[in-house]
């Protein structure tokens, strides 16, 4: 990564990470954006193995590209910017401390709402804060919604438990918000999964709607059906933790009202 300055703040711009698709198969962690967008932004998705481009959109133009936090076993970020940070903050954090840090501002509805113009045409910019303690703050809490997206720590909530007798396949995805539960045929259904959980989107996709249809007439293994329940916790823990990331966000860079 690439750092230059502006009158506000240092920033980075993702577009001059290295880009090595092979450095991947160990399970390397790596951020998938998007350079272009045409709606609202929220092309952002931590992985850890291989992924393709229609990974958080098959809109032509919203193409997901992959940046890695390693290459072979060395940190990709370049020089400069690792002589900046450990000079700005007089220590040394660790590739994974600063992927927690952007995958938070990422995830800041407050980033989002004041570069959502810039958003849409160009690859994220990531300011970084004067205090050492907000940059800290902010990726420790990127770092667990890292966790939770990659399903490796998710809290546990008990949403979308499977319900009713049937043969398990997917026939029709219907959801209803009276009774906060997601359908799949007439006798089977997920519940409970709040409006929040089943409209919450990753780039182009409703997670859940798209996961559920993608296997229409097709019978749910238990490990669909199990998958199915640690997303929707994972995307309550989200949209609780966007709140936090906020929060510290609008701390962090003196965001009022």
């Amino acid at each position: 990564m690439v750092t230059y300055s502006t009158s506000e703040h240092p920033r980075v711009h993702l577009s001059h990470c290295r880009f090595f698709m092979q450095h991947l198969l160990s399970g390397n962690l790596a951020l998938n954006v998007c350079r272009f967008v045409t709606g609202s932004w929220r092309h952002v998705l931590a992985v850890n193995g291989l992924a393709d481009n229609c990974l958080i959109s098959t809109k032509t133009k919203e193409r997901g590209y992959i940046f890695p936090i390693f290459v072979g076993t060395n940190e990709n970020l370049s020089a400069e910017f690792r002589a900046f940070l450990d000079s700005h903050y007089e220590h040394h954090y660790t590739p994974e401390e600063v992927l927690g840090y952007i995958y938070a501002v990422l995830h800041a509805p407050t980033y989002r709402a004041r570069y959502a113009e810039f958003l849409r045409i160009d690859f994220p910019r990531v300011s970084f804060p004067a205090s050492a303690d907000d940059f800290e703050t902010l990726s420790t809490l990127g770092w667990a919604l890292v966790q939770a997206h990659l399903l490796r720590e998710v809290p546990r909530r008990e949403l979308a438990i499977y319900h009713g007798k049937g043969d398990h396949k997917v026939e029709a995805v219907r959801y209803s918000s009276v009774n906060e539960a997601v359908s799949i045929n007439k006798t089977q259904f997920f519940k409970p999964v709040p409006q929040a959980v089943w409209e919450f989107y990753i780039g182009g996709y409703q997670v859940l709607d798209k996961y559920l249809k993608s296997r229409k007439g097709r019978a749910l293994s238990l490990d669909e059906i199990n998958h199915v329940s640690a997303v929707a916790d994972s995307l309550a823990f989200t949209v609780e933790h966007m709140a936090k990331i906020d929060e510290a966000y609008r701390s962090a860079f003196s965001v009022r009202g």
